[in-house]
């Protein structure tokens, strides 16, 4: 399976820059997965499409403010560095930039040495191993320091760093946010249960390496970043609970998906865990768990349209990207939703 099979172009104005006012105003694309046939709808019209005794699923992870600007201790250069995940107490794998400034045993100060970290190590990707320190509670030094990671493709700064955080998150530990969820207000969940619709919670910490373009030829090589989730049994209860009464499990986001596909038994069951997965979902994929999916726009030839073409088929998802492209939705992070079913 090649990777170019997954490339559509998209004209770069299309890129969301900034978050609409209204975070359940912006335009939903619904497509149908079995006929390709395509609706036009704004997002707070989701009520439509969701049934009693349906089960919602959300990714309750939280966005940290994982972008540090410091300097190299003896030489004043200016060194980027990204959170990605704790490794252990304060020991945390990063990505830096310039790289070639942080050999191990360099040592880079922060916020006039609030915060300072040693390089302890280079790994996979050429990432480091840093350790901090500082006196405190790292998360209110982070608070005040640090800046949301928006994706590469965002330009614009974010004023608000809240608009980069759904109104359910709860557990610090995503260098990314699960954006599907970006267009549910507080108010559109109450209708949601209002409507006798069920609501789970799973956590996955999203990596960065959603973002990272599949270097590959053939999508059979490439090999995704791993990523820690947890599921509660309350929420396998619900999710197992519809499954097993007839009705529809809706995953909002390819993390909520990732999380549920890769917990579940071969019976498509789900219980009470956590860890790590690295599952990589493209066409063939036969989904043991979820039956729908509100997802965003993504990016030509990553493995999240991969993952949008199992569930859908690549001809139908193709083909409603370059409606979508004509019709002027708004692309990526920060733009417009689709809800396959």
């Amino acid at each position: 399976m090649d990777v170019k099979d997954f490339y559509y172009d998209l004209p770069e104005e299309l890129i969301a820059q900034d978050p609409l006012e209204d975070r359940s105003s912006s335009r939903l694309m619904v497509l149908d997965k079995n006929t390709g046939a395509i609706q036009h709808k704004i997002f707070r019209d989701i009520l439509e499409y969701l049934n009693p005794g349906d089960c919602l699923v959300l990714n309750n992870t939280k966005v940290i403010p994982a972008r540090l600007f410091g300097v190299k201790e003896g030489t004043e250069a200016k060194i980027e560095i990204l959170l990605l995940k704790r490794r252990e107490n304060d020991i945390w794998e990063t990505l830096v930039k310039p790289g070639k400034k942080a050999k191990p045993g360099t040592k880079i100060s922060f916020g006039d040495g609030i915060l300072k970290g040693e390089v302890l190590d280079v790994v996979e990707d050429g990432n480091r191993l840093i350790q901090f320190s500082y006196e405190g509670i790292f998360e209110e030094i982070l608070d005040q320091l640090g800046q949301m990671p928006l994706p590469p493709y965002i330009t614009h700064q974010l004023t608000d760093k809240n608009r980069y955080q759904t109104v359910y998150a709860k557990y610090d530990g995503s260098a990314a946010a699960p954006t599907a969820g970006l267009h549910f207000t507080k108010e559109l969940l109450e209708a949601v249960k209002e409507k006798g619709v069920d609501i789970a919670e799973v956590t996955l910490h999203v990596g960065l390496g959603t973002f990272r373009p599949v270097k590959v030829d053939n999508i059979l090589d490439h090999h995704m970043h791993s990523e820690y989730y947890m599921i509660s049994q309350e929420a396998a209860d619900k999710i197992n609970h519809a499954k097993e009464s007839g009705h529809r499990v809706i995953a909002v986001g390819t993390t909520s998906t990732r999380t549920m596909e890769a917990a579940a038994d071969e019976n498509g069951k789900l219980h009470e865990c956590s860890g790590w997965t690295e599952i990589f979902i493209y066409p063939g994929y036969q989904f043991k768990v979820i039956d729908a999916l509100i997802t965003n726009f993504h990016l030509p030839e990553s493995t999240l349209v991969m993952l949008v073409s199992a569930l859908a088929g690549r001809d139908h998802i193709l083909a409603a990207y370059e409606e979508a492209v004509r019709e002027r939705y708004r692309f990526f992070s920060f733009g417009d939703a689709m809800l396959i079913q």
